[in-house]
């Protein structure tokens, strides 16, 4: 049986691959991600018993022990299983709960929750572990391994990551080379893998020549496979009890029936996972968020300073009211994002990227406020807030540093605006006559875009002031990629400066689009009028990120990027700070 499907009534544009990239044509593709995608009934029915085991899981789960034994315990892994909550997507006939990607990510919400080396562990066997099994694997691969990594009897790991190639993903060293009967040997080192003394089966990487060229391929690997060795487990600041390893692969014999794919599409389907495991760093964001929220509120109510509550004090109020209005934009944000993925939209690589980002730099922010209201009883041990800190500062790095992906997002969503432009490079002054057609489709298309720009039609008429906003910083997002286009040309991929913004800028619009379509389905179901508090909510996110877009827009066109840049290369010079007061 298939898993079910979330709602998406109006069919995409043709043609269209992407909603976040075709922001940076100066396209607003509203059909897309209106109305905002919702589950049916019967997997609503099932996320909410789901939902309800992992809770009763948690009542019992002791994250004190599991830092102290350094594994959250096979026991645990084997009730996990029987709970239907190792295989959330996985389809009903291999024993999974055949749950969307919106489904999967609302119920791994509840593992974030519990405790932060749980939600990790849980993400590496089933947001990346097995999730390319499901994705390309063949019939046999999938009867084979599914059940048993659905029902717990055994776990699985990803295995990317090497000492030479971290973000650099595409240049791993790792080499498979074909043999005679059609198997593969296997040679190499892995690091930084999760799970990995305790998986039985690792999806890994490596070159292999195939065709005459030299590609990527894709393997499953199994737990006593002679020549895989595990090796040094690595010493964490937070995740204790994540099981990080190195790997080594020194002659692993891999049977053709373990090839993942095709041969040569390994990278491809590297970057696939990758796109669904960052999927669920935003939602697990979310629910990380949510948990901080419930004590943070319980706190400051509770407290009292000063003859008053703290909740009174407006610099509480500001901390609380960011971490809640964020906290329902990212929501918005990554659940649209799921229902893209459920709809089949081909290409979700930016949007889930900005999840990412968005996601694991907010709960960090969030985390810090909240530990400063709770003041210095936050900063003792047995108080959650140091562990969770330790925990979520690898967030930002793994599945993709940030840095690197605000990279991507920039110049991933400038590829097609600069293929739209490239026609223009190639225009001969001296054959007017030829250069016509493709200078008037150009002109007429840049006028249609100023006289009649994309709108946001679709959002709820009480909701025009948010929406109309929305048309022109696309408009502008197009206009400044452009320009930046126009001047650096391939020289942009260098212009870090300028590809944070641009990606900052994109991720704001793109989180506005969602809130509207989310409130918009809110006051369809609700009315109006009882739905005046994520109406405010809405407001007040919406106006925000407007602001945040355009300082970012402007930071752009004016900057002080040289004197950083050359502030930098002084340091870089002295070695070392070299302003000290009294110094020697």
């Amino acid at each position: 049986m298939e898993a079910a499907t979330t709602r998406q009534e109006a069919p995409p544009r043709q043609g269209v691959s992407s909603f976040a990239k075709s922001l940076f044509l100066g396209e607003i593709h509203e059909e897309l991600v209106f109305p905002y995608p919702s589950c049916d009934d019967e997997e609503r029915r099932r996320i909410r018993e789901l939902v309800v085991s992992a809770r009763e899981f948690g009542q019992h789960y002791d994250q004190v022990a599991v830092e102290e034994r350094r594994w959250i315990g096979d026991d645990e892994i084997r009730e996990l299983g029987e709970r239907g909550l190792m295989g959330l997507y996985v389809p009903r006939e291999y024993g999974g709960a055949g749950l969307t990607q919106t489904g999967y990510c609302r119920v791994s919400e509840e593992f974030a929750q519990i405790d932060g080396t749980l939600s990790v562990v849980m993400g590496v066997h089933q947001s990346i572990g097995m999730k390319g099994i499901v994705l390309f694997g063949s019939d046999e691969q999938k009867a084979r391994f599914l059940p048993d990594l659905a029902s717990g009897r055994k776990l699985a790991a990803f295995a990317l990551t090497e000492p030479n190639a971290g973000s650099d993903a595409y240049n791993l060293e790792s080499r498979a080379v074909r043999e005679s009967d059609g198997g593969w040997r296997l040679n190499g080192e892995k690091r930084y893998i999760g799970n990995g003394s305790r998986a039985d089966v690792i999806v890994t990487f490596a070159r292999a020549e195939v065709g005459g060229k030299d590609r990527h391929i894709a393997l499953i690997l199994e737990k006593g496979m002679k020549g895989l060795e595990v090796g040094h487990r690595y010493d964490t600041m937070g995740l204790r009890g994540n099981d990080l390893r190195q790997l080594h692969y020194r002659d692993v014999r891999v049977p053709a029936e373990n090839v993942l794919g095709e041969p040569g599409e390994g990278f491809r389907i590297a970057m696939q996972v990758l796109n669904n495991g960052r999927l669920s760093l935003g939602t697990g964001s979310v629910g990380a968020s949510k948990w901080l929220l419930d004590r943070t509120i319980a706190h400051v109510k509770d407290r009292r300073q000063f003859g008053h509550q703290l909740a009174d004090f407006e610099l509480v109020q500001e901390k609380v009211g960011w971490m809640v209005s964020f906290t329902f934009g990212l929501e918005s944000m990554a659940y649209l994002t799921t229902g893209l993925v459920d709809a089949g939209i081909p290409d979700y690589s930016l949007e889930s990227a900005i999840c990412k980002v968005a996601g694991t730099e907010f709960i960090w922010y969030a985390a810090n406020r909240a530990l400063q209201l709770k003041g210095g009883e936050g900063y003792m041990r047995d108080e959650p807030y140091e562990k969770l800190l330790r925990d979520i500062r690898i967030f930002p790095i793994f599945e993709g540093a940030n840095d690197v992906m605000r990279a991507f997002i920039a110049l991933a969503g400038m590829k097609p605006l600069g293929e739209d432009l490239k026609e223009l490079a190639d225009i001969s002054l001296t054959e007017p006559i030829g250069s016509l057609g493709v200078l008037a489709d150009y002109v007429a298309g840049r006028i249609q875009r100023e006289v009649r720009p994309d709108k946001v039609t679709m959002a709820h008429p009480e909701l025009a002031a948010l929406a109309e906003p929305v048309s022109g910083q696309v408009q502008r997002l197009r206009s400044v990629a452009e320009a930046q286009l126009r001047e650096h040309r391939s020289d942009i991929e260098l212009r870090q400066f300028q590809q944070k913004r641009l990606a900052d800028a994109v991720a704001d619009v793109y989180a506005q689009v969602a809130v509207l379509s989310r409130v918009t389905s809110i006051f369809e179901e609700h009315g109006v009028e009882p739905s005046g508090q994520e109406r405010y909510i809405a407001e007040t996110f919406c106006t925000r990120a407007a602001k945040r877009v355009e300082r970012a827009l402007n930071q752009v066109e004016s900057n002080d990027d040289e004197r950083m840049t050359a502030i930098a290369k002084l340091a870089y010079k002295r070695g070392e700070y070299g302003y000290a007061l009294f110094d020697d």
